[in-house]
């Protein structure tokens, strides 16, 4: 059992009693810990959920940077032709990469969607964190290879009954242009039958959109509604040009839609997230940082200002996406995503929390701990991560850290540019 004693919760000391993986007591009154208890002094020191970061690709990390001012189009052209040349030892040093940086910025789950799933769970959960890891369809209208992948996520669903944990598998279907119509509906069948989320790419840019009314007649949304994949169990990325009747759809079907706002304004693919409507709609907005080769980084920080900053703006509405919304579409909302018990501090939950230093400039003032935490201090406030219950991160210490970026500059000779 942990005890963390005095630490500031939502703005009023509190004292917060861990067993196991749960969160046990939530006291106003100071608790006495019971026999063995390890007994934190958090004076000075304030806790969070910790976040859930909805959509990645983690192993991307080792790729930041090496394709720069390029359009989405352009941009994956040539991400794919790199990742042709990655094997699961650059999968396995580049996911604990990511993770270093998830932690720092107080990130305790994350939904990835990358090539060898098996190497990226495992640096994860060596790393202490808990990761949601999927099959990616991506067949590119290859009859062949769409069979191929069929029967490799067969075979990947059945070694994943073997793993253990709350939430291990999913099913990835890259996107409505990336995967033909068979196996848009071979994989979100597979995934319902066997109770996996699905988890996909949507209306990413205007183009995206006019190729698929093209083809279809229909938005990417439509479409795929045609085909019956909308459910609460499906994790929408980007969601950014949408129009009224998508938003219907979306919200009736009550799909979780990620905002990914770093890489969607670097790519230029649009910045006009419609957050309200989707909410109103009864959509469950999410946040992810998508993958650092596009967005630059995994910080949910950075990521929940950047998103606030642009709703107030384009809406010329210093209202929208106010701050307790804001911590929800970091915390909780992603939770409730992913079927987890976690996202928020109380009694029963998950023991996902997040430990800040107070003892900087940024805390100075009055204001609530979460406004100074996101518009100022940042990431620099993480001082520790718990997850489940176990330390992840404690006092500014990650174990192995040179040891994983020794591992990761190893691999880097395999990136070909």
């Amino acid at each position: 059992m942990i005890l963390l004693k005095n630490i500031l919760y939502q703005d009023s000391p509190a004292d917060i009693l861990i067993d196991d993986r749960r969160i046990a007591r939530v006291s106003r009154t100071p608790l006495v810990p019971p026999p063995g208890t390890e007994t934190v002094n958090c004076n000075g020191k304030a806790v969070i959920p910790s976040f859930v970061n909805l959509h990645t690709h983690a192993s991307m990390i080792l790729l930041r940077g090496i394709y720069e001012d390029l359009t989405l189009p352009d941009w994956l052209q040539n991400i794919w032709k790199t990742e042709a040349g990655l094997d699961r030892e650059f999968i396995y040093w580049s996911t604990k990469a990511a993770c270093l940086e998830m932690i720092r910025s107080g990130t305790g789950t994350f939904n990835d969607q990358y090539w060898f799933a098996p190497a990226s769970r495992e640096a994860a959960l060596e790393m202490g964190l808990r990761p949601v890891i999927s099959f990616v369809f991506l067949d590119s209208q290859n009859p062949d290879l769409a069979r191929r992948q069929r029967e490799a996520c067969q075979r990947l669903w059945e070694r994943s009954l073997e793993w253990e944990g709350d939430v291990t598998f999913a099913v990835s279907i890259h996107s409505m242009y990336t995967v033909c119509e068979e196996n848009i509906l071979w994989a979100s069948r597979f995934a319902r039958e066997h109770g996996l989320r699905i988890h996909l790419h949507l209306s990413e840019t205007a183009l995206e959109n006019e190729n698929s009314r093209r083809a279809h007649g229909l938005s990417p949304t439509e479409y795929l509604h045609r085909l019956g994949v909308w459910g609460p169990d499906v994790i929408a990325a980007h969601c950014l040009h949408l129009s009224d009747e998508d938003i219907r759809i979306l919200g009736e079907n009550r799909v979780n839609c990620v905002h990914n706002i770093h890489s969607n304004l670097k790519l230029a693919s649009g910045y006009r997230f419609r957050y309200e409507e989707l909410r109103d709609a009864g959509a469950n907005i999410c946040l992810g940082t998508d993958g650092a080769a596009s967005g630059n980084d995994m910080d949910m920080l950075a990521h929940m200002k950047t998103a606030a900053i642009m709703q107030k703006a384009f809406r010329d509405n210093p209202r929208s996406m106010p701050l307790a919304e804001l911590l929800d579409c970091a915390t909780v909302n992603g939770a409730r995503a992913l079927g987890l018990d976690s996202g928020e501090i109380r009694e029963g939950a998950l023991a996902d929390l997040t430990i800040l230093n107070l003892q900087s400039s940024h805390f100075l003032s009055p204001a609530p701990v979460a406004a100074n935490l996101i518009y100022a201090a940042g990431k620099q406030a993480v001082e520790s991560v718990i997850v489940e219950g176990k330390w992840a991160m404690r006092e500014g210490v990650i174990p192995s850290e040179a040891e994983i970026l020794e591992g990761a500059r190893r691999v880097i000779s395999q990136i070909r540019i």
